[in-house]
């Protein structure tokens, strides 16, 4: 006969399984209802993209169901806080070593001296396998733990209901999609945004992008991606605990704000989607910090360095040239373009961006190519006072301001995931 103890642990996994199945389901439709029925524009541009999209319908399949058999044995439950830390310490380790074993291989078959890479390799090759081995056996728990640990700072900063996080985060650090996104040459607006497969080279995005602007007559951008709001999400997998939390909570926020009216309308328009990027950044920044504080405090980042205070007197003139402020140069770089594809400049406004791109790159920034796509992709992202690439842009700033009028994250979010229009904010603003 069953134990009682074991009986309630089996209705307790069976109770855990049912929940994550319906909210999958309850997702996916919500998922569904916001995207954009094909034609027009998109239809041209998928018909060059449909033989390299990536199939997000299998990948979300199988990594639920990965999700939920790694949540039947929920191991982390069985280690102690400090146990835990540890072992996302031990998985940040083995990725590092992961990424220097590949780049060392890629270095030796790419290095004209080897003569025989294959009989060069072998024995790199074997650590390789042995590592990634590794490493496939602690990301399951050190996601897991994560996971555990964002739900924890959320509940406790009035994020729960009933005692539980909706939705519970769930995430997976793998390779993620290229996002291909398009805009109008004569004004700077995301019309199209398609997850292409991982993997491309340089050359094979400047084809595409090159055959969208010659064929279609439209600006064009494939770009990398840190995380992906699918469910579970998408995480990029690094060494940088920082980053991968602040990424994580990024990508949760947006799973959280789709079951509101703010993340149903994501695709409605370019201010409501910048309203949501610009709300998953904040929210992002300030979970990950509250987990960093409580479980990896060693990690916090330090405060930057306040300078002394100095007397009002005349100060020597210095020779140094000054140091080159990425934000404010890129803003200017958007306002400058805004202008002049307003006055019907197009051509004139392409050509700037070119020669500041080539400014950025002088200056460090590798900015592959700089666009109208480029705009308006990276635009949206617009939680840091200054604007950067948005501009004039006057949706960040109100959610920034927003922000402002609350005490807590908690009440920001769930008063900010009510907003279903730009002009809506404006006015809880004022």
């Amino acid at each position: 006969m069953f134990r009682k103890s074991k009986l309630l642990h089996l209705l307790r996994l069976g109770w855990r399984i049912l929940r994550a199945s319906l909210l999958f389901i309850v997702m996916l439709m919500l998922l569904a209802s916001s995207t954009v029925p094909p034609g027009g524009l998109e239809s041209r541009v998928r018909a060059l993209t449909r033989p390299i999209e990536f199939d997000f319908g299998t990948w979300t399949l199988n990594a639920l169901a990965a999700k939920l058999a790694d949540w039947g044995f929920s191991l982390q439950r069985f280690l102690t806080v400090e146990a835990q830390t540890e072992w996302v310490y031990d998985y940040l380790a083995k990725v590092s070593e992961v990424q220097s074993l590949s780049n060392q291989l890629v270095y030796i078959y790419a290095d004209p001296a080897v003569p025989n890479p294959d009989a060069a390799s072998i024995d790199l090759r074997q650590d390789l396998d042995a590592a990634e081995e590794d490493l496939a056996d602690l990301a399951p728990v050190a996601e897991a733990i994560l996971q555990s640990q964002l739900m924890d700072v959320a509940s406790e900063a009035g994020l729960g209901l009933l005692g539980q996080t909706v939705p519970p985060s769930l995430f997976i650090a793998t390779e993620l999609p290229l996002a291909l996104i398009v805009s109008p040459r004569d004004v700077i607006e995301q019309s199209q945004n398609i997850s292409l497969l991982p993997g491309m080279t340089a050359e094979e995005m400047e084809s595409l992008e090159n055959q969208i602007y010659n064929d279609l007559d439209q600006s064009a951008l494939v770009v990398p991606l840190g995380g992906i709001g699918t469910y579970p999400t998408m995480v990029n997998q690094t060494t940088n605990l920082n980053w991968l939390l602040e990424v994580i909570a990024h990508e949760w926020t947006h799973n959280y704000l789709t079951l509101h009216p703010l993340g149903i309308n994501y695709n409605t328009n370019a201010a409501l989607r910048t309203i949501n990027e610009t709300t998953a950044s904040i929210a992002g920044k300030e979970l990950s910090h509250l987990v960093l504080e409580k479980y990896y405090p060693e990690a916090v980042p330090k405060p930057a360095r306040v300078p002394k205070i100095v007397d009002s007197l005349p100060q020597e003139t210095s020779d140094e040239t000054p140091t080159f402020d990425y934000r404010a140069e890129m803003r200017l770089t958007r306002q400058t373009v805004d202008a002049m594809l307003a006055e019907g400049d197009i051509e004139g406004a392409e050509s700037y961006m070119e020669s500041r791109r080539q400014v950025f790159w002088e200056n460090g920034y590798l900015i592959r190519k700089l666009n109208q796509a480029y705009f308006a992709f990276y635009g949206a992202y617009n939680d840091t006072p200054g604007g950067g690439a948005s501009g004039e842009d006057p949706v960040g700033p109100a959610v920034q301001a927003f922000r402002s009028q609350f005490d807590s994250l908690s009440d920001f979010l769930k008063t900010i995931a009510r907003v279903s229009s730009f002009a809506e904010l404006q006015q809880m603003v004022e």
